[in-house]
């Protein structure tokens, strides 16, 4: 049985969906008349998921009268076509690999709703050891449950996890739960907080092969004390 984990979160630290998540907010937006947005500029809104995509493409809140609508039309038309540009990040399959021949476990955790991350798991070819999603527990990221969840399935204790994440909430969710938190420079960091060298990770991380040298024990940090 493994006594360590690396736990990631999806959207942006693991996967690069933020393609297929425009254009499903593009497809809306065509709908109403409105020009496409690049994918450059919906970029730091995409781990927030339908919120950030309805933010950008419409500049609506969640108390907004027709968000409800328009939150239930993104999803269906994301999930009808959410394989065509997701991939994973460069090396991050060589970092799965790695882990496996080192029986360090490993999983994901996200706000992402099961229906999705089922989906993209499969399709992506991943075989996690655990995934919990952001209808795993009644609580969102930045709450730890769904982290704690995930170390509770695994059977490792919290303190021997290293969660990674592309947005200051991951950091937070996992300090929150006793976990080493990682963050990573090639995500989508939320255009509402400074980038990641400012969140006071244990880690800071700009390739997801660096990752070793920490699970290993062999790497000073490089946090936000710098």
């Amino acid at each position: 049985m493994a006594d360590r984990a690396a736990l990631f979160d999806f959207d942006g630290t693991l996967a690069d969906t933020a393609a297929d998540l425009g254009a499903a907010l593009n497809h809306l937006r065509a709908k109403k008349g409105m020009a496409a947005l690049p994918v450059e500029t919906v970029k730091p809104f995409a781990s927030m998921g339908a919120r950030g995509m309805l933010r950008v493409g419409f500049g609506l809140k969640p108390e907004a009268p027709e968000y409800l609508e328009l939150r239930e039309a993104f999803l269906r038309r994301y999930q009808e076509n959410i394989f065509q540009e997701t991939r994973l990040f460069p090396g991050m399959d060589k970092l799965i690999a790695e882990l496996g021949r080192r029986g360090i476990a490993w999983g994901i955790v996200t706000n992402k709703a099961t229906r999705f991350t089922e989906i993209l798991v499969r399709r992506l070819a991943l075989e996690p050891d655990v995934v919990t999603c952001g209808d795993s527990t009644p609580h969102l990221k930045p709450h730890p449950a769904s982290l704690l969840l995930a170390a509770e399935k695994l059977k490792i204790l919290p303190e021997k996890c290293f969660y990674l994440g592309d947005d200051l909430r991951d950091i937070q969710a996992a300090r929150a739960a006793g976990m080493r938190s990682v963050a990573v420079t090639w995500g989508y960091p939320s255009p509402d907080n400074d980038g990641p060298a400012s969140w006071n990770a244990d880690a800071l991380i700009d390739q997801p092969a660096e990752l070793l040298h920490h699970l290993e024990g062999r790497h000073e940090s490089r946090s936000a004390h710098r």
